[in-house]
């Protein structure tokens, strides 16, 4: 599955970008420090340095996934969207 935060237009030079998984009220992250964290190291993949690909979907990966993206040198300094994924 491909999960898409796509940046319309940013004046920072590298924003930092991470993903986050909430579940049942927790959240843990699946890419910090650019590198994948946890069971996603293995699993998973950024694209197009945005979007992230998850291999092997199991119903454990139902969540909520949150893209952040922040940008220091931007007016709106920092945003996110959330991404419900239901696995079935």
């Amino acid at each position: 599955v491909e999960l898409s935060c796509i940046i319309k237009s940013t004046v920072t030079q590298d924003p930092r970008i991470e993903w986050k998984k909430i579940r049942n009220g927790e959240t843990s992250y699946v890419y910090f420090d650019n590198k994948m964290q946890g069971d996603f190291a293995t699993r998973a993949e950024i694209l197009s340095r945005t979007s992230l690909v998850i291999k092997n979907t199991t119903r454990m990966d139902t969540a909520t996934y949150r893209c952040e993206v922040a940008a220091p040198s931007d007016t709106k300094t920092i945003d996110e969207i959330n991404i419900q994924l239901t696995v079935q």
